[in-house]
Order: structure tokens, then sequence, then C-alpha cells
């Protein structure tokens, strides 16, 4: 966690120096990392920044070198959050924001990020790794019927299924959509409650948002797409919940070593106990996104957020990572 954190703190556009917006990319989220970035780079720019959009799809990144003083990552999913992205930007030594290499490459497993919050004390759903359709019989066995389906290495809710008194057959068509996606799919035990998620900079947590989506079903058009779903921010919970939570959102970020910001999804239930889902090294930045509106609770409107991100980039050296 970084010291003597200041959400506040005013930052000098000047101080940047030549700032890259890396949007865009090859991944499945390619629509909503050119979202994200657009407003990230219009952000920048009105603020008096030199700023530049880098696209990986189009643009050879290895051309950077010398061209760039520091990177804002606004790629999501593979080649965006999963150490690809970050691994060329510490060979070009540009430092970048978010998570190093090795925390992203662990968190955007959601298999592996389980496991290590598991072993670190942090509260997750009982699990299951399935690599084909046959182990349907074995997962009903094992976790019951009230099921979440999802690929190990995807985001955005990408080929994910939720299933409530599955039979064999609606988990086999659900593993084989997964299966579509990733050689390796993460089943979990369903829970049913409330859905929260913290944003956090620099390691420390933001309020906690509640996402109210139409029957539960926060899914990719939800997420990304018209008016739906409604948020509350702060979440209207009793002290010492929302405390818990947030406490706990700011020790899984410590166990996977992640730095710079990041946002945990967790679900709470009625008799106020709660799992964490995932851990997102690199949030959206869109309209409907959820860090830029925990941070207006805080007083740091888009713009302001932008900056922050920008001022706060480094290189790997001393973030740690959780041994599975």
């Amino acid at each position: 966690m970084e010291k003597n954190l200041d959400w506040n703190e005013t930052v000098d556009p000047a101080s940047l120096g030549r700032i890259a917006v890396l949007m865009g990319g090859f991944g499945s989220e390619r629509e909503v990392s050119l979202s994200s970035g657009g407003g990230v780079l219009k952000a920048l720019c009105e603020a008096g920044c030199n700023v530049r959009a880098v696209d990986p799809a189009v643009d050879d990144l290895l051309t950077m070198r010398g061209q760039f003083d520091r990177a804002v990552i606004s790629l999501h999913g593979r080649f965006g959050e999963d150490g690809c992205v970050q691994g060329v930007l510490e060979y070009l030594r540009i430092p970048y924001t978010g998570a190093g290499v090795r925390a992203c490459a662990l968190s955007m497993d959601k298999d592996t990020t389980r496991r290590v919050w598991e072993r670190s004390g942090i509260p997750v759903a009982h699990g299951y790794t399935a690599t084909s359709v046959d182990d349907a019989q074995d997962i009903l066995n094992t976790l019951g019927p009230d099921l979440v389906v999802k690929p190990s290495a995807e985001g955005s809710s990408v080929g994910v299924t939720k299933l409530r008194s599955a039979s064999v057959d609606d988990l086999k068509k659900a593993l084989a959509d997964a299966l579509r996606f990733d050689r390796k799919v993460l089943v979990e035990e369903r829970w049913f409650g409330r859905e929260l998620t913290v944003a956090l900079l620099g390691g420390r947590a933001l309020p906690v948002i509640e996402i109210k989506a139409p029957e539960g079903n926060y899914d990719y058009q939800n997420k990304y797409f018209g008016n739906a779903v409604q948020y509350e921010c702060p979440a209207n919970l009793p002290a010492e919940v929302d405390a818990r939570v947030r406490k706990t959102c700011e020790a899984a970020f410590a166990a996977l070593g992640a730095r710079g910001w990041g946002r945990i999804d967790v679900m709470l239930r009625d008799d106020g106990e709660f799992i964490l889902l995932e851990f997102n090294a690199s949030p959206g930045m869109t309209p409907h996104s959820l860090v830029p509106m925990a941070a207006r609770a805080v007083g740091m409107d888009y713009q302001k957020l932008c900056l922050w991100l920008a001022a706060h980039t480094a290189l790997d050296g001393s973030a740690g990572m959780t041994e599975v």
C-alpha cells in the first residue's frame, strides 16, 4: 500500500512528460477498451497533458522506446491485463499504470486468484476447475446445482453462465460455452445476495458500490450498454459490514501483489457473510464504469482520476506475489 496517499493531490500535467494511452488491442474486450481509452485520452488532453493513443492491434509497441515517459493502460482482458503488455513495457522501461507482470498474470487466472485468496484467509466460494464437459456430473456432486461457470482468463462477463437448479445437460452447455474462450473453466458454488464492487487506489478501498442489475443479471450488455442497472454509491451497508468488506478487499489486493489501482467484485448475503469473486487489474473507464463512480464519492472527478493514474505509474521491483 502506498504511504501518505492523497486521492486529491494536485498533479501538474507538465510533470508527467509524454504519455501513451494504450487502448484497443486484440482481445474480446476491444470495443470496451476503445471506449475506456478514448475517455482517458480526452480527459488528459483537456487537462493539458502531452498524450497520444497507442493501439497494440495497429501500432508496433517496440517503436514506443524513447517516445514516451509513461503509459496509461486502458486495455482489458487478454493481452491487456494478463501481464503481456506489462512485460513489453518492462522491457522498454516505460513505467505504466496498475499491477505488474506477475500480479497481472496471477489475477487474470480466476482459479489461481481464488486459490491465492483462500490460502491468505480471504473468503471465496467453493470452486472446481473444469477442462471438459465430461466434468459436469462430478461438479454437481461436489458443488450442488446452483453454480456460476466462467472461463478462467476472460473479463467483462464474457462466456459466463449463472445456473440455478442445473441439470447435467444445463451444466454441460454452460461448460461448452465457457470452453470456447478458455481451456480451463472455473465453476463456483453460486451465492445469492447483494452484488458489490470495491475500487482501490494505491491499495486503499474507495466507497463500496452496490450493483442492482435486472434479476441479478450483471452481464456484458448490462455492464456497458443501456441504463437498466442501478448503482448505489456509497452502498447502504451497516458500518461494521462496510468496514469488513473494505478491509478484506485491501488485504486481497495486497495478497496478489497488486499496485496502483484495481477493482474487486464481492457477493454479500443477508446474514452479513460475503465472498470475493475476482480482481480486475485494469478496470473500465467508460461512462458506465465503476471506478470513476467510486472516485467521485471522495471528490475525484473523471479528469482528476485520470491524472492520478498517470502520476502513479511504476515498473516492477517491489511488488511481491503470494505462492500458490
